[in-house]
């Protein structure tokens, strides 16, 4: 596998070192503290972005004012993260480590994010591009996860490099059309 992504270092595709404990739980108290708070903040600020948008409804006469405005709603959306990286939930406190647990967790997202991309279409569109942080893969590496996502029919974007080891960004491969 390594040998077909040349662009990414071969460390990059292996697991993380085990962090300390002393670190884990700090970070753990830390998320317990900050984290509602940075909820809170998520929440504020799409509150006043909702809120400015109606105003801009008004100075939606300006030319430009709407596209600029929406172009500005997609960088701050994208820089925006529900989850921060530094986020350390209970089981992965408990679970620091161990590749068993991991493994099943990765292999646990990849699936759910296989069912949402094969579902009939309904109201919304399947999936085609996802990323999986690296919360869910810590002790088994990106190098799992894209052996399994291989598996289901998923392959690294290039339209947007991963950022190893702490994010792997998939695409849906397309389905070979029947004979």
């Amino acid at each position: 596998m390594y040998h077909k992504h040349p662009e990414y270092h071969a460390s990059s595709w292996e697991p993380l070192p085990v962090r300390s404990v002393a670190r884990l739980w700090l970070l753990f108290l830390l998320t317990v503290v900050l984290l509602p708070l940075h909820w809170v903040m998520v929440l504020g600020g799409t509150l006043l972005l909702l809120a400015f948008g109606l105003v801009g409804e008004v100075l939606s006469i300006i030319p430009g004012f709407e596209k600029g405005f929406l172009k500005a709603v997609d960088k701050v959306g994208d820089r925006v993260q529900l989850w921060p990286r530094w986020f350390v939930s209970w089981p992965e406190l408990r679970h620091e480590g161990d590749a068993d647990f991991y493994a099943r967790r990765a292999d646990k997202a990849v699936a759910g994010l296989t069912t949402r991309a094969t579902a009939p279409v309904g109201r919304a569109a399947p999936v085609s591009t996802c990323e999986i942080p690296v919360r869910k893969y810590r002790a088994v590496g990106a190098g799992h996860v894209l052996r399994v996502a291989e598996a289901q029919g998923w392959a690294l974007r290039h339209d947007e490099w991963s950022d190893l080891p702490h994010v792997i960004m998939l695409r849906r491969v397309p389905e070979p059309a029947p004979a």
